[in-house]
């Protein structure tokens, strides 16, 4: 899977698509990853202010990694148009 992600709303939808696959529930996830479900679901809804180290525990327990790069032409309005 791959997602582009510009905003805080991005990630969170994109943290939401990929546990909603592994068909985990958040307080699933919250076990494995070590954060409370009550954050995931702040992420998940796009909430800024969300340390970094936490997004990496997230991502770690859904075996996903960040991979930095130069933006695309793609407009970030057109995100949902990829599903």
């Amino acid at each position: 899977m791959k997602y582009l992600a510009r905003t805080p709303k991005d990630i969170g939808h994109a943290i939401r698509l990929a546990r909603k696959a592994k068909k985990l529930t958040q307080n699933e996830l919250a076990d494995r990853s070590g954060v409370w479900q009550e954050t995931i679901s702040k992420v998940e809804n796009g909430l800024p202010g969300t340390k970094l180290e936490t997004v990496f525990d997230i991502f770690a327990a859904l075996d996903l990694e960040f991979q930095v790069q130069e933006r695309s032409k793609g407009s970030a309005e057109s995100f949902e148009d990829i599903f």
